[in-house]
């Protein structure tokens, strides 16, 4: 069989993510490749259920896999341990718990090479376009401070009432999934209906993600995108213990 991916100009619409290669093609859920990296392709490419994700050495890469994995806000699983984890956190002082102190700093660090993962997607252009959506309002970081020093942080970006997560790194034991934590009880707050997981893994599921045909997510995104956004981005513990007692 012979597949056939689309070229993006700069500036050149995204195909219907309905068109990515299938299951059984070499890159299932690749979308389209080229065009430019910058805030408003973003803007339109999450507002298609399309993202990016593609090597340093690589041209852009757009993906809108099927199925996509979704985690509802008040369905994420809260284990014992990570339950004792977020109580031992938000008792400690020397913790504090923010929401887009240092934007930049969480999307480094996300940067970061992993223990067994060969270089990363977070690449100078990346870093760009999302900090440009920041300073508009669409990009956000859940961050958790020790003694002044981050130590935890996740990114997503946000369109109407759906949230989009990208990636997220800690220092600490269990402190990306206390982030997860806050953010579903944020959202949860605040009328956000689904996060974006984008591919399966077996680490999302136990987090309670699951998997939805390409053609729900794409109907509940666009029903969520015509609901107001978040007002207000500010959270601390505080908040935190009030929008998260189901799970402590």
């Amino acid at each position: 069989m012979n597949w056939t991916l689309p070229r993006l100009r700069p500036g050149e619409p995204f195909p219907p993510a309905e068109g990515a290669l299938p299951a059984e093609a070499p890159y299932p859920g690749l979308l389209a490749a080229g065009g430019r990296v910058d805030a408003p392709t973003l803007r339109a490419a999450y507002a298609g259920g399309i993202f990016p994700w593609f090597g340093e050495d690589e041209p852009p890469l757009w993906w809108s896999p099927d199925p996509r994995m979704v985690l509802l806000p008040g369905e994420l699983r809260v284990r014992r341990s990570l339950r004792q984890s977020a109580r031992r956190l938000s008792a400690d002082p020397r913790f504090e718990l923010r929401v887009d102190g240092d934007f930049a700093a969480v999307m480094r660090a996300c940067a970061q090479p992993r223990a067994g993962v060969a270089g990363t997607w977070i690449g100078p252009s990346i870093l760009q376009a999302y900090a440009e959506l920041h300073a508009q309002g669409l990009a956000h970081s859940f961050e958790l401070w020790r003694d002044g020093e981050l130590v935890a942080g996740l990114y997503l970006v946000a369109l109407g009432a759906a949230a989009f997560g990208e990636s997220m790194f800690t220092r600490v034991d269990d402190g990306s999934k206390l982030l997860l934590m806050a953010l579903c009880g944020f959202a949860l707050s605040r009328g956000l209906r689904f996060i974006d997981c984008q591919q399966q893994t077996g680490h999302l599921a136990s987090l309670g993600a699951r998997p939805w045909p390409r053609g729900r997510f794409l109907r509940e995104l666009a029903q969520a995108r015509e609901l107001d956004g978040v007002r207000s981005w500010q959270y601390d513990w505080t908040q935190f213990r009030q929008h998260c007692a189901a799970w402590l």
